[in-house]
């Protein structure tokens, strides 16, 4: 059910908002010269890679680490819009489409990150790749948290800010993440992947396993 409600509902969606995409395309190209897509090698179902395709929301060639921080330079103010209201993610439709996603999982990592799972942990990549899911609606606002994190631990330890927005993600947000979608995957329910798709629409939050995301 899960398979086919996915690419049913993908392809739906690519036709319905298809208008939406050239809107997207146009304004990256005007306020954002260079690439409109952003495509990146993601960690996928049973840890195979494959290309995962969203807006692009930050500068050509910005480097840098791969944790995001609300607020920083080469986020462009556009990119800063299109992170928001998640219309960087659009492009995923078509990742869901192809079955390299799902509507609902844990979000795809990059190969550095999935390389660290150990033992139990691992058993999260027999998921498919989620645009949405427990941990992404828990942490929604992910960057504005590292963000207040940089800014009240600011100097600690002799850290640089982006040094302490990786500590912040790999020891307290990237484990919750891998927690919650080991849950996910031990306690999956249609009808609440229905519900969580429904909540992310609306921006809504949810009660799930003991606690609101």
């Amino acid at each position: 059910m899960k398979f086919v409600f996915d690419r049913l509902v993908s392809l739906i969606g690519l036709l319905l908002i298809w208008w939406l995409f050239i809107i997207v395309a146009i304004l990256i190209k005007v306020k954002m010269p260079g690439p409109v897509f952003f495509v990146q090698k993601r960690v996928g179902k049973d840890g195979k890679l494959f290309n995962c395709h969203k807006f692009r929301s930050m500068t050509v060639n910005h480097g840098g680490s791969s944790v995001s921080v609300a607020g920083e330079n080469r986020i462009t103010p556009l990119g800063a819009k299109l992170r928001h209201y998640k219309l960087d993610e659009l492009p995923e439709l078509w990742d869901v489409l192809i079955g390299n996603m799902s509507f609902v999982g844990p979000r795809p990592d990059v190969p550095g990150y999935a390389d660290k799972l150990v033992g139990e942990d691992r058993e999260v990549l027999k998921l498919r790749p989620g645009i949405t899911g427990p941990a992404t609606m828990k942490y929604r606002n992910e960057e504005e948290m590292i963000a207040e994190y940089i800014a009240s631990n600011k100097g600690k330890d002799g850290m640089t800010d982006e040094e302490l927005a990786v500590w912040y993600n790999d020891n307290v947000i990237y484990p919750d993440k891998v927690r919650l979608n080991r849950y996910y995957l031990h306690n999956y329910s249609f009808i609440t992947d229905f519900k969580m798709i429904c909540c992310t629409v609306l921006g809504k939050h949810m009660e799930y396993g003991g606690e609101v995301i």
